[in-house]
C-alpha cells in the first residue's frame, strides 16, 4: 500500500536515513519508534508527501486517501468544536458550511426581504446534505468528540476559545471522522486522560484501515499496534509484533550481536597475535601472508549500537514524621461547583496515592490544597512533621529563568554540586552534549518539564506531589523516572494518565466520582482488578 524504498534523507548536518526501506500493508497497525530527533516526524511528512527524499522513492497506492495528525494543529476560531471536526470530511463539510450560514441569515432581520429566497436555497442544500449523509456525520462526529472527551456544551461552543490541548483534540477527532485508508498519528495519546486514551483504544483497533502511529504511553502503544518500524542509525528495522516483542527481541538481538561481536575480536586478536609474532621468521611467511589475507576478507561484526540510557540514583531524602499530610472537614467550590464538601484524608509516611476521576472531578485542586497553592473554603489542611515538600505542576515550567542555560539554571539552583554530577543529572533527563548549553526559553514544552523534574529530584524532598509528570515524557526517560522512584523512600501523591506509570508505582488509590470519594487499599493494578475498569469515567 505505501512502500519506502532506499530512502536517504538529510536534516542540514544530521544524516537522518541512508537507503532506508519499510513498507505499511493494507489493515497493518504500526508503531513507529526511535529516539527524540531520529526521524519519525519525517516518515510522516515523506509518506504524507510533504517534503521528498534526497533519494529513493515514497510510493503510495494510487488512490490512497491519508490524513495526517501532527502536533502542529494550527489555528482554529470561528466554528463550533463539531463544524471543525466535520470540516475534514470532504465535500459535505462544505454543504453543512452553507446549511449554518443560510440558517443565520433567515434568523437576521437585515436579510428579511430575501426569506422566501433563503428557505429554498435552504431546502436545496438540506437535501443535499441529507444525501450525503450529512446528519449521520453531525452524530459520529459527536461521537467521536464525546469519545475525546467533550462535553455537549464544548462541542457547540468555538473551538477559537479552547485551551491548546483540546484543540489537538479537535484536530485528532477531525482525522477519526475522516476515516481515511491510512492513518498516521503524531502522538494521539498526548493531551488525553485516561478515559480518553481508552476510547481511542478501541476505535484504532476496531479501524479497518492502515495505521501508523508514534506514542510515548507503552501500554496504548501494545494495545493498538502489531508491528513495530524502528529508526536506528539511519536504517529502518522492522519487528513483526507489540511494543514489548519488539523490546524483548531488541535486547535479545543485541545480546546476539554483542556475542557475535567478542568472538570474533578474540579470533581477530588470536590471528594478528600470531602474524606479529612470526612476520620477521622467513619459515612462517606463506603461513603468515595465508592470515593477512584470510583477516582481508572477514567482513567486520559491529559491536551493537547501544541507546543512550543513564541510570540515576537519586540520595534518599531525610525521613518525615509517619503522618506526613492531613485533611479535616475540606470544602472547596469554584463558583457554584463544588469540589469537595467534608473531605478528610490521612497520608502516612512511604504511601504513594495516586488520585483518579474524570476530568474537572478535582484531582488537580486536591493537590493545590494539599501543597498549599489554593486554600480550602473551611476545614483544615495541615503537613505533618520534618515534611519536605516538592511539587510539579505544569506552570513551574514558567518560573525557569529564559536568560539560564539548561547548566546555569541547574547550576544556581545546586551550586555546591560537582559539574560531573550535574551532567550527569542533565544526561538522564534527555540533556546531552551541547543540549545543557540551550537557553531555557528556546526550549519546549517537554524540555521545560523535564529540566523542572531534574531539579525537583537532584535534592529530592521526602513528600512528592506531581501533577502529570510524564506527560512530556518519552518511554525511555519514563523508564528511568519509574525505575528511580520504584526505590524512593518518601512519600507520593500523584495525578497520571500513564497506565503504565500508575500501575509501577501506587500503593493506594483516591478516586474521586460524582457521588464521593472512594479509597482502596493497593495499587492501581488493585484497583482494575476490584472494579473492573481501568479509569472511573468508565464505571456503570
Amino acid at each position: 500500500m505505501i512502500r519506502l524504498d532506499n530512502i536517504s534523507k538529510r536534516n542540514g548536518a544530521q544524516i537522518l536515513f541512508i537507503e532506508a526501506s519499510a513498507v505499511l500493508n493494507r489493515g497493518e497497525k504500526i508503531g513507529l519508534v526511535g529516539p527524540n530527533g531520529a526521524g519519525k516526524t519525517t516518515i510522516f511528512r515523506l509518506i504524507a508527501g510533504q517534503e521528498p527524499p534526497d533519494e529513493g522513492q515514497v510510493m503510495v497506492e494510487r488512490g490512497t486517501t491519508i490524513g495526517y495528525f501532527s502536533q502542529d494543529v494550527g489555528e482554529m476560531s470561528g466554528h463550533s468544536a463539531v463544524a471543525e471536526t466535520m470540516n475534514g470530511a470532504g465535500p459535505v463539510s462544505e454543504v453543512a458550511a452553507e446549511l449554518r450560514s443560510l440558517e443565520a441569515k433567515m434568523g437576521d432581520p437585515d436579510h428579511a426581504d430575501a426569506l422566501d429566497t433563503l428557505v429554498e436555497r435552504f431546502g436545496e442544500v438540506q437535501a443535499r446534505f441529507e444525501e450525503l449523509g450529512g446528519y449521520e456525520l453531525d452524530a459520529r462526529a459527536r461521537e467521536t468528540l464525546s469519545g475525546l472527551g467533550f462535553s455537549q456544551e464544548m462541542m457547540d461552543g468555538d473551538v477559537g476559545q479552547l485551551s491548546g490541548g483540546w484543540k489537538m483534540r479537535v484536530a485528532l477527532a477531525r482525522i477519526l471522522l475522516m476515516r481515511p485508508d491510512v492513518m498516521l498519528l503524531d502522538e494521539p495519546s498526548n493531551h488525553l486522560d485516561i478515559e480518553s486514551i481508552i476510547w481511542l483504544e478501541a476505535f484504532l483497533k476496531n479501524y479497518d484501515g492502515a495505521l501508523m502511529m508514534t506514542s510515548h504511553d507503552r501500554a496504548f502503544m501494545n494495545r493498538v499496534v502489531g508491528k513495530i518500524v524502528e529508526i536506528d542509525g539511519g536504517n529502518l528495522n522492522t519487528y513483526s509484533g507489540d511494543y514489548e516483542f519488539y523490546e524483548a527481541q531488541r535486547a535479545q538481538n543485541e545480546k546476539q550481536q554483542q556475542a557475535q561481536f567478542e568472538r570474533q575480536q578474540a579470533m581477530l586478536a588470536k590471528e594478528i597475535k600470531f602474524i606479529e609474532r612470526f612476520k620477521a621468521r622467513a619459515s612462517h611467511a606463506a603461513q603468515v601472508q595465508s592470515r593477512v589475507k584470510k583477516l582481508d576478507k572477514i567482513e567486520k561484526i559491529e559491536p551493537p549500537r547501544r541507546r543512550q540510557t543513564v541510570a540515576f540514583d537519586f540520595p534518599n531524602p531525610p525521613r518525615s514524621g509517619d503522618d506526613v499530610v492531613t485533611l479535616k472537614g475540606v470544602a472547596k467550590a469554584y463558583g457554584s461547583k463544588t469540589i469537595y464538601e467534608g473531605f478528610d484524608l490521612m497520608i502516612r509516611r512511604k504511601e504513594r496515592w495516586c488520585v483518579m476521576g474524570v476530568n474537572g472531578a478535582g484531582k488537580s485542586t486536591l493537590l493545590k490544597l494539599v501543597t498549599g497553592s489554593t486554600e480550602p473554603d473551611a476545614g483544615t489542611v495541615a503537613l505533618g512533621g520534618s515534611v519536605k515538600l516538592g511539587y510539579f505542576a505544569q506552570h513551574a515550567m514558567e518560573l525557569l529563568d529564559g536568560d539560564n542555560t539548561v547548566f546555569e539554571q541547574l547550576s544556581s539552583a545546586f551550586p555546591r554540586a560537582s559539574q560531573g554530577s550535574l551532567r550527569t543529572l542533565a544526561g538522564c533527563f534527555g540533556f546531552s552534549g551541547d543540549d545543557v548549553e540551550k537557553r531555557c526559553r528556546v526550549l519546549s514544552g517537554g524540555e521545560k518539564a523535564r529540566l523542572v523534574m531534574a531539579l525537583m529530584l537532584f535534592d529530592p524532598p521526602n513528600f512528592l506531589v506531581l501533577d502529570e509528570p510524564t506527560n512530556h515524557l518519552d518511554i525511555a526517560t519514563k523508564e528511568m523516572l519509574i525505575a528511580a522512584l520504584a526505590d524512593y523512600e518518601g512519600t507520593m501523591l500523584f495525578v497520571s494518565h500513564d497506565r503504565h506509570f500508575l500501575a509501577a508505582l501506587s500503593n493506594r488509590v483516591l478516586e474521586i466520582t460524582p457521588d464521593g470519594v472512594h479509597r482502596y487499599d493497593g495499587g492501581y493494578v488493585e484497583y482494575v482488578a476490584r472494579t473492573g475498569q481501568e479509569a472511573p469515567g468508565l464505571r456503570g
